[in-house]
């Protein structure tokens, strides 16, 4: 299950697992009863293991 980040005015940011057809979620009822908002996450990946151009596949 993919995290998604919400952004509650009381409790500040919260990362909330929610299904992939939740997508399109918006907003939230956060658990201090305040509505949360969905924020932009950032996300990153690395390269493990050989034979990546990076690894010198190109040479």
């Amino acid at each position: 299950m993919p995290v998604y980040e919400f952004c509650c005015p009381v409790c500040g940011i919260l990362e909330k697992r929610m299904k992939m057809k939740d997508f399109n979620v918006k907003k939230i009822k956060c658990d201090c009863g305040k509505i949360a908002t969905k924020i932009p996450s950032v996300t990153t990946f690395e390269l493990k293991g050989g034979g990546w151009y990076a690894s010198g596949y190109s040479k």
